[in-house]
């Protein structure tokens, strides 16, 4: 009877362990305003009112501390064009309004301390709503570039997820 025990015992432990590893969270997010490798709709750009769209995270891992989003055009010519940096976001937060300032924001490739919509200067680009979860509230101040984002985010990604748009001036 012991060695029945012993064996349901492992077979218990085994059940645990494997259960509590696929029901760990995957972060997500989402948009209701354009699906993933969708157009982004002219009123989020920098030809309509070039506010933010609304986004929706789902599964952020447990130990998140902050979350951080940045916002790029890696089809710009020349860089990685910057859109918007923001950081230090609650990590409770499940929804992000358009045109709402979620958390503490960076300073974008506009010069500005916003969000800068979609604005190609020819062709068709994609921009990357890039969202990490942290393990650590970021000491940063108002106004930071991406890279000292990054830097500083290095060592505590717990998770991160990208949603892609897609924008072209004479859509």
């Amino acid at each position: 009877m012991r060695e029945f025990t012993g064996l349901a015992f492992l077979f218990f432990v085994v059940l645990m362990i494997t259960m509590g590893a696929s029901a760990q969270s995957t972060l997500h997010l989402t948009s209701p305003d354009f699906p993933d490798q969708g157009n982004i709709p002219r009123e989020f750009t920098c030809q309509g009112t070039d506010i933010s769209p609304t986004l929706k995270i789902e599964g952020v891992p447990a130990g998140t501390r902050t979350l951080a989003l940045i916002v790029d055009d890696p089809d710009a010519p020349g860089k990685i064009w910057v859109h918007w940096v923001v950081f230090n976001i609650p990590p409770a937060t499940a929804e992000i309004k358009s045109g709402v300032n979620p958390g503490t924001q960076g300073r974008n490739d506009f010069g500005t301390v916003k969000y800068g919509g979609p604005c190609p200067p020819s062709g068709t680009h994609r921009y990357m709503f890039k969202l990490y979860a942290l393990d650590t509230y970021l000491n940063l101040s108002e106004g930071i570039r991406k890279r000292r984002l990054e830097e500083a985010m290095e060592g505590h990604i717990l998770q991160q997820t990208v949603l892609t748009g897609l924008y072209n001036k004479s859509w």
